[in-house]
């Protein structure tokens, strides 16, 4: 009988229930000091992860590299998934039509917009899923626009092999200081590159610390200025960029979040059950070992459990 060496990992978020510890949420975690040393390591951040959309920055630098003039709110949302609140629909719209492109030249799969409450509003008014809703839209129509500039190819802009994609490859390489480990495909059908939790967490200092003009300090400048269409306004990552100045934050599916702040103190981490619930305390908890003192710890953190309308637990970081 063979015998497995992998190491367990650790417990980073915890499941009360009526004083009951009824689940755990394991995970890795890397604290990086404001020299890029690491400070924490909990798990194995060194392993390969899929970022998902932690990697966005570094796409939208990548189209910024290609030669498209975005700046403002259209380069937070190259970098966004966005909530589909209706600036974010909006502006996607604009962003197309500037570059002469349309919505069916997007290979976003139909969606409905990413926050619940949207998406309520959205289907109340008898609306179905659409390729501008899906959350991926801005970084999609900011990749068509890079195209149609450089005279790409639009029908592929996402195979791995198209020069875009291979420029974003070049960039998460540049950033995080490491080879990609392998390539896969996102949930939005974009090339998805591997990295390790510490080398996203040296690409999110990597942006902060970027000279001022750069692609990387153009889209680190613009996510931090305009946070509510990285995200939405019910979102932990505009939260957080927003109420502590200099904060890059971007979240991603299954479970991924990376942050840096002003000084180059950065973070990433993996749920490694890609549960989104622990996001929040697992997040809180870091950024309180990062020293950021500011009452939107608190709120991101606060991850309650309920009993038919009554609060009776709570989801809380262990570490």
């Amino acid at each position: 009988m063979s015998t497995s060496t992998t190491a367990i990992p650790p417990v980073l978020a915890e499941v009360v229930r009526s004083g009951f510890v009824e689940g755990h949420h394991r995970g890795s975690l890397v604290v990086l000091a404001a020299d890029g040393s690491v400070e924490l390591a909990l798990g194995d951040p060194a392993a390969p992860v899929f970022p998902r959309s932690s990697n966005k920055p570094m796409q939208a630098a990548a189209v910024v590299r290609a030669g498209l003039d975005l700046s403002g709110e259209r380069l937070a949302l190259a970098a966004a998934s966005h909530s589909g609140e209706a600036f974010h629909l909006d502006l996607v719209r604009k962003l197309l039509a500037e570059h002469a492109l349309t919505a069916d030249e997007l290979q976003t799969p139909p969606d409905l917009p990413l926050d619940p409450a949207e998406a309520e509003t959205y289907l109340a008014a008898g609306r179905v899923r659409d390729k501008v809703t899906m959350n991926c839209s801005g970084k999609h129509a900011a990749m068509l626009a890079a195209c149609a500039l450089n005279g790409w190819d639009r029908v592929g802009y996402l195979d791995p092999a198209h020069p875009l994609q291979q420029l974003v490859h070049s960039v998460v390489e540049d950033a995080s200081g490491e080879r990609v480990t392998a390539v896969g495909t996102d949930g939005c059908g974009a090339p998805l590159m591997a990295i390790s939790l510490t080398g996203l967490a040296r690409a999110f200092r990597h942006f902060v610390l970027a000279e001022p003009g750069s692609a990387e300090g153009r889209v680190a400048d613009a996510m931090r200025t305009h946070p509510e269409y990285v995200a939405g306004t019910r979102r932990p990552d505009t939260w957080l960029m927003r109420e502590v100045p200099g904060t890059l934050s971007k979240m991603g599916a299954e479970a991924v979040q990376a942050v840096a702040l002003a000084d180059g103190r950065a973070l990433a981490f993996k749920v490694h059950d890609g549960s989104a619930r622990a996001l929040g305390p697992v997040l809180a908890r870091s950024l309180e070992l990062l020293g950021v003192d500011s009452p939107v710890v608190g709120r991101i953190g606060h991850a309650p459990l309920l009993g038919g309308s009554a609060e009776v637990g709570e989801i809380r970081a262990t570490f």
